[in-house]
């Protein structure tokens, strides 16, 4: 079960890009537990992506504040958010975003290079295990080009769990799967979230995807209209995720 205390709090958060008069998200509360999964769901063009910019430290919020393990970083400049995202996040995208001239286990390894500047002992034979986890043991040397869909998400995966992060940002980490495959990714995560204790803030345009989180929030023209908790979610290994119901 999540801790009781936020590890990500939002108060009033906004974010407007002024080049093209969009406000993408306006004044959006919300509070991510430790272990905690929320999906985030909606049209095209609503501000999921933006929110999950915001919630990743990515991008910065132009009103109100966001928490991160009891530590504000609304006003941190750009080389502690890098931090922030180099030592406690890890991220997951629809497009897998490998390096297609590093070898897989290469790839896993990238962020540690990223943080520390070069490898750490260990981290070798942890980017290994967490190949095992993911039943690719035997894809180590192999190229992005060599894999397929599935395959390359699940290694980006590993590669976002390889610096322990305490959350994990997935932006449609099934768009490009087929269903089976889709199935394998979403199953996987939630194995993460559960073995781990491993936040995660998913945005999704499936409804079957969103009912693998603990909570599902509906954001529509960059507010958050409704939020949906889901009920048996334990239940995903032996028969799929249960419907779920409104607050």
């Amino acid at each position: 079960m999540p801790e009781t205390e936020s590890l990500i709090s939002l108060d009033k958060v906004s974010k407007c890009y002024k080049t093209h008069h969009i406000d993408a998200v306006k004044g959006v509360s919300i509070d991510i537990l430790p272990g905690e999964f929320v999906a985030i769901m909606g049209p095209s063009g609503c501000g999921k992506s933006t929110l999950l910019n915001l919630i990743g430290a990515i991008d910065k919020p132009d009103a109100g504040s966001i928490i991160f393990g009891g530590q504000s970083i609304t006003q941190l400049d750009d080389e502690a958010l890098t931090r922030v995202r180099g030592e406690k996040i890890g991220f997951v995208f629809q497009s897998f975003n490998l390096l297609p001239t590093f070898s897989v286990i290469e790839n896993i390894l990238v962020p540690i290079e990223l943080i520390k500047g070069k490898q750490l002992k260990g981290s070798e034979d942890r980017a290994r295990a967490l190949l095992k986890r993911v039943g690719l043991e035997n894809r180590a040397n192999f190229f992005p080009a060599q894999l397929s869909g599935g395959e390359m998400q699940r290694v980006a995966i590993a590669r976002a769990l390889i610096h322990e992060p305490r959350l994990l940002v997935a932006d449609e980490p099934t768009g490009n799967l087929d269903t089976q495959n889709g199935e394998k990714i979403l199953d996987l995560i939630k194995e993460f979230n559960r073995d781990l204790k491993l936040a995660v803030i998913m945005a999704t345009h499936s409804r079957e995807a969103s009912l693998y989180a603990d909570r599902v929030l509906l954001m529509k023209d960059g507010t958050l209209e409704s939020e949906t908790r889901v009920t048996a979610a334990s239940t995903l290994s032996t028969g799929g995720p249960s419907a779920a119901e409104s607050d």
